[in-house]
């Protein structure tokens, strides 16, 4: 049995993205986003995204609606629709998202935005392959 205390979990990294456990259909992801940063526009073919927020806040932007979102909020990102989250506040965006199927590499921990950029880009980050 895998068991968090998810939002203690998610408030205690630093990190801008680290992949908490894999299965074979989603993915538990816990991230942090500095104050002024962004998660980054993005979309995710064949990949739906479920973000609950933990603290702090930020601008939601999914298929072109904004959005202020803030402690507790959940937000659903259909498969296929651009999306952002801009971190509004002066303290950590901290949040935590499930994927459907994964999206990222299993145990992946990116430090920053820029790190996790650049495993994208390298093919480092990539999801298990069934």
């Amino acid at each position: 049995m895998e068991h968090f205390t998810i939002a203690s979990v998610a408030e205690s990294s630093d990190d801008f993205r680290r992949v908490l456990w894999t299965g074979e259909h989603t993915q538990l992801v816990i991230m942090t986003i500095p104050p002024g940063g962004e998660i980054g526009e993005e979309v995710h073919e064949g990949i739906d995204q479920i973000l609950t927020f933990v603290s702090g806040t930020a601008e939601a932007q999914v298929g072109g609606e904004k959005k202020a979102v803030e402690p507790g909020d959940l937000v659903v990102v259909p498969a296929g629709t651009k999306h952002n989250f801009v971190n509004t506040g002066p303290n950590p965006l901290v949040l935590y998202t499930v994927y459907g199927p994964p999206d990222h590499a299993p145990g992946a921990v990116h430090r920053t935005k820029e790190e996790a950029d650049a495993a994208e880009e390298s093919g480092e980050d990539e999801p298990p392959t069934s």
